[in-house]
């Protein structure tokens, strides 16, 4: 009867009859001209026989995938873009539970589209992969792997130039969604195979990495929809799904790319890679990243210095981006590790080679090393920002102990930089100040000016300091507007403990004959610091006493002191009473100082810091005759002060230093001075 009804069919007609609906839905879908694009009524009548009949879903899936793989072998690309409009649409709209067996065969056909040599069809798939990794899927899958995806977006990028005029920067453009959409489908998905496992990320990173790279040389053609701002958006999304354990897989491919290529030395490109991830990654992960950068250092400790100085200047950005107190809890390792680089670039220098990675000997570069030390010193003090008070004195006390005593002048320079002490106490314990001013005492002048100024910088709160600068006769002390805050109890107690080794240090600083200008200068500062910072009017008194001591060093000359340092004793003395005396607010005490300044201006003004502190002071040839009018009288001040309720017996007696005994370090042993010489080049 069928033969009958259509006789002018053929038996292709008659076979068509009999296929299955879905394949007719199918078939239907496709226009007899491919230019028409996808017919919509029919695909909507497929769209909603696949959601009433889910169970279908696969046999359209993989009807759908021999049809494009069909045409893609005929070249008729056409119908192949208007499968995978169909696939697009039906993954969009269906989410039953067989949606697994649909996706297996729309993977399938996405990797025909992949491996073909056809610049269209690659991105045709990478689109389409993309609009499926924004799908949320109901159901999980026990069975499908990414990895062929993976390699093939990371390889995409190796085979083209960066050519902006050509079609194939839309290829890269394709790789770069394609692994952005690999991320986000399997890193969250814990029965998928783990994206975070080196043989995954040594292909994603670098891929990623190559990209960036290439914004390197087309800044000035950069743009929002650019191959390097793409990748840096596609790695930033990657980092920022790193969970704890992840973040060391993650981050050394970025190392040995760095490597491979040779990108340390350039430092540029290093380093926008390490901002990208710090400011990628969660805050609390961040002393990861520091430790594997600091593991890599010491890795290449025998590399040459412009690779460990790129190192180190990425560590110097990674350190001043880390979140207070993320350093990990090896703190003295950071330091360690730093210290250890920079004792190694000084043995570098002294003897002129280097062991190198390959073996053999090569010559080094002294300004590279120097560049290296200073990047180190640097970094140091970075990562010592980032430390509270507490730990900031043990890192100080621990570099103390680390390195030879020329060296400490930059180490420690660099860990006191914008330090300020809340609590004296905690700043300055036993433990670090006895060693510390133990260094005040050796006969290296920058050593101990370096020692006065960390004093003077740790007890400097409110920024006065540089009120102080430079030692002066100052009129009225209002014009500075200094920062005074009342002497807390804990400073109260910091003093009574310490005063007496802060005031003896003081006077036997004095007593040194290479002590010049910086020197009195930065004991001006201190002196003047610790009146408005940690003065009670016990301290005070105390204070005045020194000055007082001061100005008898200078007359006796017990220690045979130039006439030059002998004149600058007396200025400082004159300018800190001239300070203390409008601090103390009593009329009668700043009359007699300023008598006293008068008369020197007039009869003796080399006794005055504005005459002696300058570049050729014109000094008597001695001062025996520095007597009368010219001084402070000790009993004329115990007598004014007394009157406003000061302690006059106290005030009336002589200070006298308080010896503890001279500290160990003092007596260095000649091959220790003969360390100190071979580092002397620290100091510089």
């Amino acid at each position: 009867i069928f033969f009958r009804l259509k006789k002018d069919s053929s038996v292709c007609g008659c076979c068509g009859a009999l296929r299955p609906r879905y394949k007719r839905l199918v078939d239907n879908i496709f226009p007899e001209d491919p230019d028409d694009g996808l017919v919509k009524a029919n695909m909507e009548k497929l769209t909603f026989y696949a959601l009433s009949a889910p169970e279908k879903l696969d046999r359209i899936g993989a009807y759908l995938s021999e049809r494009l793989s069909r045409d893609v072998a005929r070249h008729r690309f056409g119908y192949v873009c208007i499968a995978m409009e169909a696939l697009d649409q039906l993954l969009m709209a269906c989410h039953c539970q067989s949606i697994n067996l649909f996706v297996e065969s729309f993977l399938k056909m996405v990797r025909k589209l992949l491996e073909s040599d056809k610049p269209n069809l690659q991105i045709l798939g990478t689109n389409s992969f993309v609009k499926f990794a924004n799908i949320e899927e109901d159901t999980p899958s026990y069975h499908r792997s990414y990895d062929f995806f993976v390699s093939r977006f990371s390889e995409i990028h190796s085979q083209l130039t960066i050519c902006v005029l050509s079609g194939l920067l839309r290829i890269r453009m394709a790789g770069i969604k394609g692994l952005q959409g690999v991320v986000r489908k399997t890193v969250n998905d814990e029965l998928q195979a783990n994206i975070w496992d080196p043989q995954h990320m040594d292909k994603i990173v670098p891929s990623l990495l190559f990209n960036l790279q290439s914004r390197e040389g087309t800044e000035r053609c950069s743009t929002p929809s650019s191959p390097a701002e793409l990748t840096e958006r596609c790695f930033r999304e990657l980092l920022g799904r790193a969970a704890y354990g992840n973040i060391k897989n993650a981050v050394t491919p970025v190392l040995m790319h760095l490597d491979s290529h040779c990108l340390w030395e350039g430092k540029n490109f290093a380093v926008r890679c390490f901002k990208i991830i710090m400011y990628s990654i969660q805050s609390q992960h961040s002393h990861l990243v520091i430790q594997q950068l600091l593991g890599h250092l010491d890795a290449n400790s025998k590399n040459s210095a412009t690779v460990r100085a790129g190192i180190v200047e990425v560590l110097l950005e990674a350190a001043a981006i880390a979140a207070s107190g993320s350093v990990g809890p090896t703190v003295l390792e950071v330091f360690n590790t730093l210290l250890r680089q920079l004792r190694l670039s000084v043995d570098y220098e002294l003897t002129g080679t280097y062991d190198g990675i390959s073996g053999g000997n090569n010559i080094t570069k002294d300004h590279e090393e120097r560049q290296l030390q200073e990047a180190v010193i640097r970094t140091i003090g970075s990562f010592a920002n980032t430390l509270p008070t507490y730990q900031r004195s043990e890192v100080m006390l621990f570099i103390m102990g680390k390195i030879p005593i020329p060296g400490l002048h930059p180490a420690l320079s660099a860990v006191t930089s914008g330090f300020q002490a809340t609590n004296m106490l905690t700043a300055l314990p036993s433990s670090f100040l006895d060693p510390l001013l133990s260094f005040s005492l050796l006969e290296d002048a920058e050593i101990r000016l370096l020692i006065l100024e960390i004093l003077v910088s740790l007890i400097d709160r409110h920024e006065n300091w540089p009120k102080f600068s430079s030692i002066s006769i100052i009129s009225d002390i209002s014009v500075l507007k200094l920062k005074v805050d009342k002497c807390s109890r804990q400073d109260n107690l910091f003093m009574k403990k310490h005063a007496q080794q802060l005031y003896r240090h003081i006077y036997l600083s004095c007593k040194e004959q290479s002590s010049a200008q910086p020197h009195f200068e930065t004991l001006y500062a201190l002196l003047a610091l610790i009146s408005i910072e940690l003065a009670n009017e016990e301290v005070v008194v105390d204070l005045i006493r020194l000055a007082l001591a001061l100005q008898d060093l200078a007359l006796t000359n017990e220690e045979t002191l130039p006439v030059p340092n002998r004149c600058a004793v007396h200025a400082l003395s004159a300018a800190y009473l001239n300070l203390i005396c409008q601090l103390t607010t009593v009329p009668s005490f700043c009359q007699h100082i300023h008598e006293v300044i008068e008369m020197r201006q007039k009869e003796m003004p080399f006794l005055l810091p504005e005459d002696i502190f300058i570049e050729k002071p014109m000094t008597p040839k001695s001062l025996d005759n520095v007597e009368g009018e010219v001084l402070f009288l000790q009993s004329k001040i115990a007598e004014v002060l007394g009157g406003s309720g000061y302690n006059t017996e106290r005030l009336a007696t002589p200070y006298i230093p308080q010896f503890t005994g001279i500290s160990p370090i003092l007596h260095c042993s000649s091959a220790f001075k003969q360390i100190c010489k071979r580092d002397s080049c620290l100091s510089h």
